[in-house]
């Protein structure tokens, strides 16, 4: 019963979407297992950019079926716009993608809370807007409204009609919104059902049949482990479970059929949105990290913060999420440097830190302590073999392997499928 987790080992924007890309060359199902349209996958097909906000990224490779789980919130508005950019392109969906009867569904009023709380907030996180937050908030008040609702229309008026009360009182008193009206999204969102009800189907059960029959399922998160509502950088976190056990609990999969976790590692670190961020670097630098790399949200085009690779986080994500080997994205981007700081410890004043905090406040203030390595001016596009990277750039990669003691199985040197190393 093979399963593959993929997770970002770090603030996210790890390159995820093109390693699952990769990946589901030799797999049978693909299932994305928490999040929204907050986070954007970036892949490649046919030499034109895409970005796929809550279809996983398997979807490119006609043999496999893309899953949708229980644990991510679902805008059906984005979904359908994606859809229709898939059938547009040719890409086959209907028959492929399977929606899960029990995932959450994004609601008008839960967009507008996102953003006017952000805006209104003395402390706010950097949200995408898009009413993440709000859903689950809704989801664990044991209020939200999931996909099988819609099935009736009583039912789905009804849980409406009460959620509407307090957040159309909220909106309205608080931030100065008109009143959303009940009848208009009940008759929006059963439109809604009707186009995505050939897609719906109960997930668990279906990924249940398949790994009995031994198909080959890579589960596809979203954001990073830094980002988990629990594991981050709280409260400067996402609001679902990005690590491996939201897996599980996102798909309806035990346990025992994980057979690896494959963490995705930038080769340098970035970071959106408000928190701490030990290795962050600034002025021209940043600059020249965030150009290089084409640093831009996918979701919003916010600018990235960019900063050295940090292995303490690391660490601390390989721990959390059991990671037994990493796939290592952008390192082309480094080429050019003369030296590559890599963060290898914390200090405060005369105190190294044993572990990666739990609080917001102790990180701000660590002084990470560098290792500088080598650089190496070659660029890296075009290399087909690992033996063919300068040998500054391996000992690069081993630098890595051997701080966390973990084998590098794949190297990313570009943003196109090809441009992928397999390392044995």
């Amino acid at each position: 019963m093979p399963v593959v987790i993929v997770v970002g080992a770090q603030w996210g924007d790890e390159g995820k979407g093109k390693i699952v890309d990769v990946l589901s060359a030799g797999a049978d199902i693909v299932a994305r297992y928490q999040g929204g349209p907050n986070a954007g996958h970036t892949v490649y097909y046919d030499g034109r950019q895409l970005v796929l906000h809550q279809i996983p990224s398997g979807i490119l490779h006609p043999h496999v079926q893309c899953i949708i789980g229980n644990g991510v919130v679902i805008d059906p508005g984005v979904l359908l716009e994606e859809i229709s950019m898939l059938a547009g392109l040719g890409i086959a969906v209907e028959g492929r993608l399977f929606i899960s009867n029990r995932a959450h569904l994004i609601m008008p009023y839960h967009r507008l809370l996102d953003q006017a709380q952000e805006q209104h907030s003395a402390q706010p996180i950097g949200t995408t807007g898009r009413g993440i937050g709000p859903a689950y908030i809704d989801k664990f008040r044991r209020r939200g409204i999931r996909i099988v609702d819609l099935l009736d229309r009583a039912t789905f008026t009804e849980k409406l009609r009460q959620n509407l009360e307090e957040h159309n009182a909220l909106l309205q008193k608080l931030y100065g919104y008109a009143q959303l009206d009940v009848e208009a999204i009940v008759q929006q969102y059963l439109e809604f059902d009707h186009l995505i009800d050939p897609y719906v189907t109960d997930t668990a059960a279906l990924l249940s049949e398949a790994l009995r029959n031994g198909k080959t399922v890579v589960a596809e998160g979203a954001q990073g482990a830094l980002l988990d509502v629990d594991h981050g950088t709280y409260p400067y976190v996402t609001s679902s479970n990005p690590t491996s056990g939201g897996a599980c609990t996102g798909l309806g999969i035990p346990p025992t059929a994980v057979t690896k976790v494959i963490g995705v590692v930038k080769a340098y670190t970035t970071r959106v949105g408000h928190g701490p961020f030990p290795t962050e670097v600034h002025g021209g630098l940043a600059e020249e990290l965030r150009n290089r790399g084409r640093e831009f949200g996918a979701t919003t085009g916010r600018p990235r913060r960019c900063g050295w690779l940090d292995l303490v986080a690391l660490r601390y994500s390989v721990m959390i999420n059991g990671i037994t080997e990493l796939a290592l994205t952008k390192l082309d981007v480094l080429s050019g440097f003369t030296e590559i700081p890599v963060c290898v410890g914390y200090r405060i004043g005369e105190k190294r830190l044993r572990f990666f905090p739990p609080d917001c406040s102790t990180l701000e203030r660590v002084e990470p302590e560098y290792v500088l390595l080598p650089g190496w001016n070659e660029p890296l596009r075009g290399v087909e073999r690992v033996e063919q990277l300068p040998a500054a750039a391996r000992r690069y990669v081993e630098f890595i392997e051997g701080a966390v003691g973990l084998p590098v199985t794949m190297l990313s040197l570009g943003p196109e499928r090809e441009e992928t190393l397999l390392c044995s």
